[in-house]
Parts: C-alpha cells; sequence; structure tokens
C-alpha cells in the first residue's frame, strides 16, 4: 500500500527538501516531491528532519552477541534488531581474525540471512586474518597471518558474493595474491599495516580506496615519514572511516582529518556490543572489558568500540563542528559510496530503501522508521 511521509525536512543527500513529502511503497521510496496526493494514507513527521538510515560498514556484535565468537544467524539478528534501535538501517557485521573454518562459516550464515531476510544486513566485513602482526591491536597473534594462494583462493570463490569489505596488510601479500583480491570485485580496506608512505601509495595506486579505522592500527603521520595516515590524507581518492567516539583519536585529530578528507570522511561504529550491556566478555584468546565506557583488553589496548553510529554522528556535530546535514552524510551516502553501493542504499531517492531516521535541529533525538 501506498503511504507518505509529510511535513519534513528531506534530506535526501543531496539537497535538503523543506517541507518534503516521500512517497513509499513495497519497502521502497517512489518519489521525493512537494505535493501531498489524495486518497493516500500519510505519516506527519511534525516538521522534524528525515535521512536514509545510517549504515555501519563494521560492527562487531549486537547487544548480546559477538559475530567472531557465534558466526550464526541468531547473531546477525542481534546486530541487525540492536542496530535499528540506533538509527543504523544497514550493515556489514565484522568477523575479526579467525580460523579458516570460522571464515568459512561466518560466509555462510551471512549468506543464508539475507536469502531468509531481505532487510538491511548488506554481506560481511571480513577484517583479518592477514594483517601485520606488528599492528593487530586487539586481534588474536594465534589467528593473524600471511595469506596463502590456497586460503585466499578459497575464500573468495566461497565469499565474493557476501563479503563485501576486506581488511588486509597489503605488504603482506604478493602482488599475485593482491591482484586476485582486487580482480573479485570485493572492496579492500588496508588496515593494521605498517605501510610506509610510499608503499602505502602504490598500493593506493593498484586499486585500494579505503583504510581501516583511520589512525588506529595504522603507521602515523611524521615529518620525515608521513605513514599510512599521511598518504590516505593526501590522496584524494582513499576514503578514511574513523571511529569518533573520543577515544580511538582525540577529536582535534578527527577535525583535521575531516578538513583534508572532507568527502571521503566518513563514520563507523567498530562496536564491540552495542548498548554497553556486555561489561565482560572473553572469546579464545581475545578480551575486553567496559572500563570508563570503552571496550579495552587486559593489556589496556582498545578492543573495539562501544558507540552506536547515533553516537558518532551525534559528536561528529557536537565535536567537528558541522551542520546536521552534514553529520548525517558522514553516515549515509558517504559511507555507501565507499563499498560501491551509492547507488542503491544511502539516500532518499526513487527505487531507494524505505528505511528512515527522524531527527531534530540538534540531533539530539533520533528515531529509525523501517519501512523495508
Amino acid at each position: 500500500m501506498k503511504q507518505a511521509l509529510i511535513n519534513a525536512a528531506v534530506h535526501t543527500g543531496d539537497e535538503i527538501i523543506d517541507n518534503g513529502v516521500i512517497i513509499i511503497e513495497n519497502g521502497k521510496i517512489l518519489s521525493v516531491q512537494k505535493e501531498i496526493p489524495t486518497d493516500i494514507k500519510t505519516t506527519d513527521l511534525k516538521g522534524n528532519h528525515v535521512s536514509a538510515g545510517f549504515i555501519d560498514i563494521q560492527i562487531n556484535g549486537g547487544e548480546h552477541y559477538y559475530f567472531s565468537e557465534y558466526p550464526n544467524e541468531k547473531t546477525i539478528q542481534d546486530i541487525h534488531d540492536s542496530s535499528l534501535k540506533y538509527g543504523t538501517t544497514h550493515t556489514l557485521p565484522c568477523l575479526i581474525s579467525s580460523s579458516n573454518e570460522t571464515i568459512l562459516q561466518g560466509i555462510e550464515a551471512v549468506r543464508n540471512y539475507k536469502e531468509k531476510y531481505k532487510n538491511g544486513v548488506l554481506g560481511m566485513h571480513l577484517e583479518g586474518p592477514f594483517l601485520n602482526p606488528l599492528k593487530r591491536g586487539a586481534h588474536s597473534l594465534n589467528q593473524v597471518r600471511k595469506p596463502t594462494n590456497s586460503e585466499l583462493e578459497e575464500i573468495i570463490r566461497y565469499g565474493k558474493d557476501v563479503i563485501k569489505v576486506i581488511t588486509i596488510a597489503p605488504e603482506c601479500f604478493t602482488d599475485e595474491q593482491l591482484d586476485m583480491l582486487l580482480e573479485s570485485g570485493i572492496v579492500i580496506s588496508a588496515g593494521h599495516s605498517t605501510m610506509t608512505y610510499k608503499e602505502a601509495q602504490y598500493y593506493f595506486s593498484k586499486g585500494i580506496k579505503l583504510v581501516t579505522h583511520l589512525f588506529n592500527a595504522m603507521t602515523q603521520f611524521g615529518h620525515r615519514e608521513p605513514g599510512l595516515v599521511g598518504a590516505t590524507f593526501e590522496n584524494e581518492a582513499v576514503y578514511a572511516p574513523l571511529i569518533l567516539d573520543g577515544a580511538h583519536c582525540d577529536y582535534a585529530a578527527a577535525r583535521l582529518a575531516y578538513k583534508l578528507k572532507k568527502d571521503k570522511f566518513f563514520l563507523i561504529s567498530d562496536a564491540a556490543f552495542l548498548g554497553r550491556k556486555v561489561e565482560n566478555f572473553k572469546w579464545e584468546n581475545f578480551d575486553a572489558h567496559l572500563e570508563n565506557g570503552f571496550y579495552r583488553n587486559e593489556e589496556g589496548n582498545l578492543a573495539g568500540a562501544s558507540i552506536s553510529m547515533l553516537e558518532a554522528v551525534q559528536n561528529a556535530f557536537n565535536h567537528l563542528h558541522v551542520s546536521a546535514d552534514e553529520a548525517i552524510k558522514m553516515a549515509t551516502s558517504r559511507v555507501a559510496s565507499a563499498i560501491n553501493m551509492e547507488n542503491q542504499i544511502g539516500k532518499i531517492k526513487a527505487g531507494y530503501p524505505a528505511c528512515f531516521v527522524q531527527f531534530n535541529d540538534d540531533l539530539s533525538v533520533i528515531e529509525t522508521l523501517n519501512f523495508n
């Protein structure tokens, strides 16, 4: 049945339409217009703002389950349901460095889930295991490893229709192995890496256009060696997602990154769990506990974040000194562009999913409107 959302400032991702009308049917947007059709069910948004739902391409768990520990459909459902509470309508459940068996199990779980439920689970983010052990962060040293041709071929063959993003340390790959990944169509993100500035620019020239959680687990900017951070800042084609929680990087560093990256700057949660309901967590050699609102492991390293995309957007508005529209774009249209899905999600536009967030002027109140 057709219905209309009326009386709203519509943030389409391209423009803001005051007093706009969104026509939806069967979970899709039919049109965005100014006129209210007759004989149609209407929902009055009472002058509030509305945008596309948030997209989180790196989320490790929901309110109860951690995907790498339980790579099954129940965990995926937990991630989806929990994310909806915080304005996020589209997700990539993230599997961190694991055994080959667990990786294949995670791929199969996401594939089966997507076949059953046509909702906002877009696929999977595989973060590791092909990382540099010197920059592994909270990843288990027992699981971090160099790729072999056979394992890489199996992951690509079995998972290229499910894995949307894979985080790797490119310096640990042969040119042949990197070409295999580039040709697979999976979006490659460079992270957990000791690459120099020159190495990073070389790999960017090969086709890598994304990094994993800017500043964290990578070579930093220095005046004699600009590192992966410096290469990311300079290369205009590279997208830079950031965990904007005040702990993974200082807000001043985030403001600088935004000024340099502009429309290539976007937000991720990297949440270990949402809602801060899980206070202590241990899985194999990975552990995390809540400490002053942040997850840390026994060594004191940050072990995934505790924020939602909603909090990240609010932090962008409050600490980066940007408009509400700009903060929203960091969680919607720019995320979609980074994973080559800008023609499918992240905007309020005809043919896109009818998944929205409604918010007030200062983003202090946000409600998910999910018609998908």
